[in-house]
């Protein structure tokens, strides 16, 4: 198994604590958290540097000291903006916009700047986001259209398995954008395994998907998979791009060949029925053991001696089965 990316995570962003181990009258000590694990002791201290890995807006913009966002920056379903909006309306707290407005004129940027989902970007509406064409437009327009980069990638056996991605047993992987939306697309194994498609059948903008419900399907030659969908949701996006160049899919599953762009009513609902990727890499490891003996069977042992599978495994051993792949790994057909 390798690793691909840009480092560990780690070694860029601070994870708001240091830890060190103790003896056993720090326990009582106010100048840390104490913890006991495998009957050693543990004493945890926040870190004042360390820096939030997805920062709150009200953190960014001076009102709050630290608050890292837990709701994927959508923040009109954001409990903690709406108890802070009705302490400033009692008077007992600063407003976001209120502290930006007391920044210098150069440091007043666009709240889409604060949290990190645009480049630097000046505030020309004084912070009232609602009469801002630009905020309509990001959310409604530039956020949807915005692919997904994986930070880290681990390889089993020839297969991509990205971090802060949740996997479906389908194939199919679901990640959360900011905005609260849930990006879609096919896994890489499936891609691989299944080979280019000469087409995808998506669902239209406004259809309700089901979770793992049939969704769509891909065509390749004579033969059609049908595809479960990872979530339940509406389709606020699709990528039109994909549908004209069904490639783009292959060459880049987890970034520019997305499928489409869902909004739920319960993102975090939503993920918790997905494998996370953690859990993905246990689980392709145990599809790359199903694949194997699939492969064993039609080529013989020499072909399935522990390597690393490449692209179409479909297409370069025509012994295999169309219809035994997609009830095994599609789990349709």
């Amino acid at each position: 198994m390798s690793e691909k990316g840009n480092g560990h995570p780690r070694s860029r962003i601070g994870y708001g604590s240091s830890y060190h181990r103790g003896k056993q009258n720090e326990m009582a000590q106010p100048s840390g958290i104490g913890s006991v694990l495998g009957g050693q002791v543990w004493v945890i201290k926040p870190d004042k540097k360390a820096q939030a890995e997805n920062p709150c807006l009200w953190m960014q913009a001076g009102a709050v000291k630290y608050k890292s966002c837990n709701n994927y920056y959508d923040c009109t379903t954001c409990k903690y903006d709406h108890a802070m909006q009705a302490k400033v309306s009692k008077g007992k707290q600063t407003s976001w916009q209120d502290a930006m407005r007391r920044q210098p004129a150069l440091e007043r940027v666009c709240r889409h700047s604060l949290t990190r989902r645009i480049a630097h970007r000046a505030c020309a509406y004084d912070f009232r986001c609602d009469k801002c064409d630009f905020d309509q437009y990001f959310e409604d327009v530039l956020a949807a259209k915005t692919k997904s980069d994986p930070t880290r990638v681990e390889t089993v056996k020839g297969f991509d398995v990205p971090s802060h991605y949740h996997f479906h047993n389908g194939h199919t992987w679901a990640r959360i954008e900011s905005g609260g939306f849930l990006r879609v697309g096919l896994d890489d194994f499936s891609l691989k395994v299944f080979g280019q498609a000469d087409g995808f059948e998506l669902p239209l903008m406004g259809k309700e998907l089901s979770h793992d419900k049939i969704g769509w399907g891909l065509k390749r030659r004579d033969h059609l998979a049908d595809v479960r969908a990872p979530v339940d949701g509406v389709i606020v996006e699709v990528n039109t791009r994909v549908m004209e160049n069904p490639g783009l899919a292959n060459r880049e599953p987890y970034g520019e060949g997305w499928l489409f762009l869902v909004r739920t009513p319960d993102v975090k609902s939503a993920a918790k029925r997905l494998m996370s990727d953690e859990a993905g890499v246990d689980w392709i490891s145990s599809e790359v053991g199903v694949l194997e003996e699939m492969v064993t069977e039609v080529a013989g042992p020499l072909a399935a001696d522990g390597g690393t599978f490449g692209p179409d495994v479909y297409g370069n051993l025509p012994g295999l089965d169309w219809k035994k792949l997609t009830q095994a790994f599609l789990k349709t057909g």
